[in-house]
């Protein structure tokens, strides 16, 4: 017989559409939350969402505790959870984009209080996700968490956001097909636990902006939505599977090693995304997916080169080669590629000159 159980944590209730920013009272109240809240936010955030979601919230009779963070970093969290205890508060609402989220994330997973999701920019799949990603040093940690109870997000608000921001949660979104390449990979060589559903999830999302780049444009409020719900069904493949492999693969150790190599250099959608042409071409040579990636970075004016990341060609190879020694993950990398092979995908699928 078969005995294995599985707890799939997801939201609760996920509103998505233009003006939503003044619905999140009444999505709380459907929560049956009850008390005082602490917003987590960032400066820019604070301005165009936090500040006019608290003057709503006070409009209903609550007066929330507001906490403004300038960098996603475990002090950020120790700050966060401190001014949760001084204030007694009873949940967390993260307003911004992936630093805010995460702190909020991370800071009500501790206190073990209900947390709602406020994206202001389309930046990644962590708005919905059961992960928090915090920078540590010359590294990034990738964090088990709780998914958000609920997710309000205003796709006006979203369109406005930077355009840079957009195209690298893109670029993450499409990166799910190398990384649904690997889980596969893992579970056929390493037997590693595998979700069918979570990868054909994953996978599908990949396809929606693969399929649609040549819609997704700047200032476009249809271009937010399509963008939104790919972040949405990823961050749910994400809880499916109890892990980040339908959206982490090789692409992700290769950004993770560019953070320790060239920190600051670019943001992690855009690094993930020139991972994922370079190790699309590994898995399936000349003739596999690996062009269809490109290209579609492209369309969006995402880099698809290193130079358009700011990192030079040796950055690179230096990444290709020693990623895989970041953590115990299966991937097409296996035991580590040498310099020669790292230099020839690089070269031929055009990351470097």
């Amino acid at each position: 017989m078969f005995e294995k159980s599985t707890w799939i944590r997801l939201p609760r209730n996920v509103v998505v559409g233009h003006g939503v920013r003044s619905q999140v009272v009444d999505v709380v109240d459907d929560l049956h939350l009850q008390g005082r809240p602490l917003f987590v936010t960032s400066p820019t955030p604070r301005e165009v969402a936090a500040d006019p979601i608290a003057a709503d919230f006070e409009a209903a009779g609550i007066e929330p505790a507001i906490v403004t963070i300038e960098k996603a970093t475990f002090d950020a969290v120790e700050r966060v959870i401190e001014v949760a205890e001084a204030e007694g508060v009873s949940y967390l609402v993260g307003i911004g984009g992936g630093k805010a989220i995460d702190i909020a994330k991370l800071a009500s997973h501790h206190l073990e209080m209900g947390f709602c999701s406020v994206p202001t920019a389309a930046s990644h799949d962590g708005i919905v996700s059961n992960r928090g990603s915090v920078p540590d040093g010359d590294s990034r940690h990738s964090v088990a968490a709780e998914p958000p109870l609920a997710v309000v997000a205003d796709t006006g608000i979203l369109a406005e956001a930077p355009w840079e921001l957009t195209t690298a949660g893109c670029a993450d979104i499409i990166s799910n097909y190398t990384a649904v390449m690997d889980w596969r990979l893992a579970q056929r060589l390493q037997d590693v636990e595998y979700s069918e559903y979570a990868a054909a999830l994953s996978e599908m999302t990949a396809e929606i902006l693969v399929d649609n780049a040549d819609l997704i444009r700047p200032g476009l409020e249809e271009s937010a939505w399509v963008v939104t719900k790919a972040l949405m069904s990823s961050g749910v493949a994400m809880s499916i599977a109890g892990s980040s492999r339908p959206a982490s693969g090789a692409e992700h150790l290769f950004s993770h090693q560019l953070d320790r190599l060239a920190p600051g250099a670019a943001l992690h959608g855009h690094q993930v995304g020139v991972g994922s042409i370079m190790t699309a071409y590994l898995h399936q040579g000349a003739d596999g997916i690996w062009r269809a990636i490109r290209d579609a970075l492209a369309s969006i004016d995402a880099p698809t080169t290193a130079a358009e990341l700011g990192i030079d060609d040796e950055t690179v190879i230096e990444a290709l080669t020693t990623c895989h020694e970041i953590r115990d993950r299966y991937t097409i990398l296996g035991s580590g590629m040498n310099e020669r092979a790292a230099r020839d995908v690089a070269t031929k699928t055009g990351v470097i000159d």
